[in-house]
């Protein structure tokens, strides 16, 4: 997959996306904010990828489980939904607009590994559909290579504020807002 060229095209974003920017992208905040860096946008807006860092001190592994630390699957899936966020706003030249991605559902959800502190999650998302009211996205989380996560995502894009809760008449907004379960 091609990255954004290092020297952008006016109003594209520059590679990688590093915390600060993924901050005014998504509405989360730590413990919440799962990806820690944007590394790839395909040419043709169809790929993206992020990674999260885990590390032993994630407030969650404190009861996941005593003794014998294991990332919850469902944020591995969120995280997932993040990248996905991330992806539809950069596909929208919208990266800090004000718009919010609500996700609507998730499908074909499978776990093939455990996630453990040390590893890095390579989140990829592939666009299905997109563009109109309902986004589709595929996502793929792998460690050094390995598969460990898989899912597919619905979305849709609301204006933030007042007008927010029509959307998704209670759904939690992309990725918990990206993602929320």
């Amino acid at each position: 997959m091609s990255e954004v060229p290092a020297t952008p095209a006016a109003g594209s974003p520059r590679l990688p996306l590093d915390i600060r920017a993924i901050s005014r992208a998504l509405p989360h905040r730590y413990p919440f904010l799962l990806v820690d860096r944007l590394t790839e946008y395909s040419s043709d807006g169809e790929q993206c990828v992020g990674l999260k860092n885990v590390t032993f001190n994630e407030p969650f592994f404190a009861g996941h489980f005593p003794g014998h630390p294991v990332m919850p699957g469902v944020l591995i899936l969120e995280a997932l939904a993040q990248t996905s966020a991330l992806h539809a706003r950069l596909k929208l030249g919208d990266l800090e607009g004000e718009r919010i991605v609500y996700l609507l559902g998730i499908d074909r959800a499978k776990f093939r590994k455990p996630v453990v502190p040390g590893d890095q999650l390579v989140l990829r998302s592939t666009l299905v559909r997109g563009g109109g009211r309902i986004w589709k996205f595929r996502g793929q989380a792998t460690v050094s290579g390995q598969l460990v996560a898989e899912a597919e995502y619905l979305a849709t894009l609301a204006p933030t504020g007042e007008d927010a809760g029509a959307a998704g008449d209670g759904q939690a907004a992309a990725g918990s807002t990206a993602g929320a379960q």
